[in-house]
Order: structure tokens, then sequence, then C-alpha cells
């Protein structure tokens, strides 16, 4: 399995935000903000690995900024930190304003995912290789990160489901 640089896998998914993305107050859902990071991230992965990949967990977000109807809304991702079977990628957030050309920045987040193979078992992923100042301090603070979420985890290990039918199986 050959290492992989950051860039390889790097996306940036643009949306304008319409009425439909709005809550009463006429502002963005946090959910639909938090749905765009979750894709990104899955899109890094998948460009990563060619595998499966799941969210395991997504690290606190914070909304800095709200985002209005019409702003464009950029999620940019990137992987930080690679593990065996899983993998750290972190999201920015950020809101134009069309009529003024305004940049804000709305919030960061950090997601876990974990690659599965055809039996949806974790697999064995390809490493990355930080090449820029940047990518290394990434690389180092997920490092830390990852620590701090193993420990946390071994509280709530998850049980397999067994009566979960499977899409393809019910052709």
């Amino acid at each position: 399995m050959k290492d992989k640089k950051v860039s390889g896998s790097k996306v940036e998914l643009a949306q304008v935000m319409m009425p439909e993305h709005s809550n009463v107050a006429g502002n963005v859902h946090g959910g639909y903000i938090l749905k765009l990071v979750d894709q990104a991230s899955a899109i890094v992965a998948a460009r990563h690995t060619h595998l499966n990949c799941v969210t395991a967990s997504l690290d606190r977000m914070d909304f800095i900024s709200p985002v209005y109807i019409g702003n464009l809304v950029f999620a940019k991702a990137s992987i930080n930190y690679t593990g065996k079977t899983s993998m750290e990628i972190g999201v920015r957030i950020e809101a134009e304003c069309l009529r003024t050309g305004t940049h804000t920045h709305v919030g960061s987040a950090y997601l876990t995912f974990v690659a599965l193979d055809e039996n949806d078992k974790p697999t064995e992923i390809p490493q990355i290789i930080p090449e820029t100042e940047e990518e290394k301090r990434r690389y180092e603070d997920a490092k830390g990160k990852r620590e701090i979420r193993l420990q946390q985890t071994k509280k709530h290990r998850h049980v397999q489901q067994p009566c979960i039918v499977r899409p393809e199986k019910l052709k």
C-alpha cells in the first residue's frame, strides 16, 4: 500500500444557500452546515482510500458566524492524520456574501472516518505524507487529539446489531 500526499485528496465544495436551507429566523440551519461538513470530509476519505468510509466521530463544531440565505458557503476539507484504519479530516466552513464579496469564517470541525472492507470490517488505509509546515503541524495536533479520543471511546464501544439488512440484499 503506497503512502499518499495530503494534497491528493483535498476538496472544496461550494453551494449557494437557498430558502429551503433556512430556519424561521432566516439563517441557514446548523444541521445543514453539518451535512456539508460530513459530505466534504466523506469525499476526502473516499479519495484517499478508494474504499467505503464511514463517519466514526465529529469533534465539536462551534458556529462562530451565522450563514444567511444567498450566501455562498465553502466547505474546505483535507486529511490531517492517518492511523491503521482511521483518519482525521479537518473541515473549515466559510461564507461569502455575493453582494459585497466579504468572506466570513463560520466554523471548523474535525471528523474521524474509518475505512471498511467488503464485509464492513475496518481495513488498513494508506498513510499520509505531510509536506508543508501547516500539514506537519496539523498531523502532530491530530496525533495528540487521537490519543484523547481513544481514551474517551473506550467507555462506549459499539456492539454490532445482528439484524441489519443491507440494501443490496433486498434485491
